[in-house]
């Protein structure tokens, strides 16, 4: 029989209680993004909580209740002798929208928007299938603002730079597939910077390319065009010099269809550009991932139901770098290189040759 440790366990239960905390804090976070009270903060001086409310044109009653959230949090500073409230510059940086590509705060969204399927996953527990889609609210818009101050705003400077000699074919002209484009942030990207090249995005949400189609439109843009389709039927032969994926292969029904339809898709060498989540493919090579918790989490409420929801393989967000080689080399690639960013602890970016 094992012995009961009454110090580890009273400290277990202090941790459980920081946990709650911290997700209350979190929810919190989400709300002073999206309300805009980060930025409305980091723009005042000292303030009590009706300035603060009038300066972000919200009710002063919630805002209060807010603002003692972040204070007991630690997050939020406040003199009680003058009644003010101020966010530190030193949080700011990792809180506002002017801080982008560091800006926390935007992530803190997930949680509260999966929240929202937690019944529906867990009746999933007990009878398999999974969630589609369609009953996520707000997920494109977060995952395209999430993306746009990782990947998007790494894009030009450092992604591409990845891939030698890619940023002169791009500036040639070349022909570019985005697989899985969701509201199309990257390509547009591209399709400024390049305007000799001619880009084209895939994804099977309407609401997202209707967004990329609006916003392609809205800045002009004639070398670029989006579809709904599929990422899974694929039917184009040697068409693409350039085919990438960001962060959208391991929620797909068919993951192992999908990539060999890359693999056709591809012109003789031609380079697949896969962005995905850096993470091994076995929970103890995860012990030590700063923010493995986190990934298993979203993928159990999002990537992975998604995909069994449709018949999928139900691969999941921590797919990892053994498995994704193993279906790239499926798929009838010969030659994956992996590389890294020195300042993105989350993401890999594979380098794969179709010759």
């Amino acid at each position: 029989m094992q012995t009961f440790d009454q110090t580890k366990s009273e400290a277990f239960a202090e941790r459980m209680l920081d946990i709650l905390n911290s997700g209350a804090i979190a929810l919190m976070t989400s709300i002073g993004h999206r309300t805009g009270l980060f930025d409305t903060l980091a723009g005042l001086p000292p303030s009590t909580s009706q300035q603060i409310a009038d300066a972000a044109g919200l009710n002063e009653r919630y805002v209060r209740e807010w603002l003692g959230a972040m204070v007991t949090g630690r997050i939020i500073e406040y003199d009680p002798v003058t009644d003010a409230y101020s966010l530190p510059p030193e949080y700011a940086a990792f809180l506002t929208r002017s801080a982008s590509p560091n800006n926390i705060a935007v992530t803190a969204q997930f949680l509260p928007l999966l929240a929202t399927v937690e019944d529906q996953v867990i009746e999933c527990f007990y009878k398999g299938g999974g969630v589609p889609y369609s009953a996520y609210k707000r997920f494109h818009q977060v995952m395209a603002e999430d993306s746009g101050q990782t990947v998007v705003a790494a894009l030009e400077e450092f992604v591409l730079p990845l891939v030698p000699g890619l940023t002169k074919d791009l500036e040639k002209g070349i022909d570019v597939l985005d697989v899985g484009c969701g509201s199309g942030r990257a390509l547009i990207e591209m399709a400024k910077h390049f305007p000799n090249s001619r880009f084209k995005g895939y994804d099977i949400s309407q609401e997202a390319i209707a967004t990329a189609q609006s916003e392609a439109s809205h800045q002009g843009l004639n070398n670029i065009q989006f579809q709904v389709k599929d990422a899974a039927k694929l039917d184009e032969v040697e068409q693409y010099d350039l085919i990438c994926t960001f962060d959208a292969v391991h929620d797909q029904a068919r993951p192992d269809v999908v990539l060999h339809g890359i693999y056709q898709a591809l012109r003789p060498d031609g380079i697949y550009l896969m962005q995905d989540i850096r993470a091994s493919s076995n929970v103890h090579g995860n012990m030590d991932h700063p923010s493995a918790p986190l990934l298993y989490t979203i993928s159990c409420l999002h990537c992975m139901t998604v995909s069994l929801a449709a018949g999928g393989m139900g691969l999941g967000a921590v797919w990892g770098e053994e498995k994704a080689l193993e279906m790239l080399t499926d798929a009838g690639f010969t030659t994956a290189e992996i590389k890294r960013l020195e300042h993105d602890f989350l993401n890999n970016y594979y380098i794969v040759k179709k010759n």
